[in-house]
């Protein structure tokens, strides 16, 4: 049975690192807006969880970093929906693109691997080395063919964005389990309380 300390605090699930990266701005754009990395600790929380190499547990979070990753959360999300919406991603502003080349040009974890044969990833800064994949990722992602796929959640409070692996590319919910499964019960309860003639 698993314990509270292993389930994950954070989403996953949208299809690439920097999708994920920006649904830690939960409910974005509505007035249940919640932010999921106040501080230092929750980016390495982020980091070790959801990144390829995790931070020392001994090294104190940096409160300045978190503000970073914040600022370069915004930056994915602004250059994503220019991409979706605008078909030119550069339209998402100077800096939003500054604060995204400035990222992406910190080195990334590096595989290596083990005795054992498995792949170990390792880097000197794990929470830059992350935050310089989740860039990179963003750049990749509106620059390919997989920008078609990007869809935001049909969910008017939810806000996420996720790409459609879906064979027909028609799928509207983030997540079937929390906003698909919401608007399915919402469509019962009004088919269910239409009066009968």
């Amino acid at each position: 049975m698993p314990t509270t300390t292993d389930t994950p605090r954070f989403r996953e699930g949208a299809g690439r690192l920097c999708l994920d990266f920006i649904r830690t701005l939960r409910y974005r754009g509505t007035s249940s807006a919640s932010e999921e990395l106040p501080d230092g600790a929750a980016l390495a929380t982020w980091v070790r969880q959801c990144g390829p190499c995790a931070p020392d547990d001994t090294v104190a979070p940096d409160p300045a970093q978190a503000a970073r990753a914040r600022e370069l959360r915004e930056a994915v999300h602004a250059l994503v929906i220019a991409a979706v919406r605008t078909e030119d991603p550069a339209s998402c502003g100077d800096t939003a693109l500054r604060h995204l080349n400035r990222a992406a040009a910190a080195p990334v974890p590096v595989p290596a691997l083990d005795a054992s044969g498995r792949i170990r990833w390792r880097a000197d800064d794990p929470v830059t080395a992350t935050l310089a994949l989740i860039a990179r990722d963003a750049l990749d992602l509106v620059t390919s063919a997989a920008i078609t796929r990007v869809r935001e959640c049909a969910d008017p409070h939810c806000g996420a964005l996720f790409l459609d692996g879906s064979r027909p590319g028609t799928r509207r919910w983030c997540s079937m389990g929390t906003c698909g499964n919401r608007a399915k019960k919402t469509t019962l309860r009004h088919k269910t309380a239409r009066p009968v003639r």
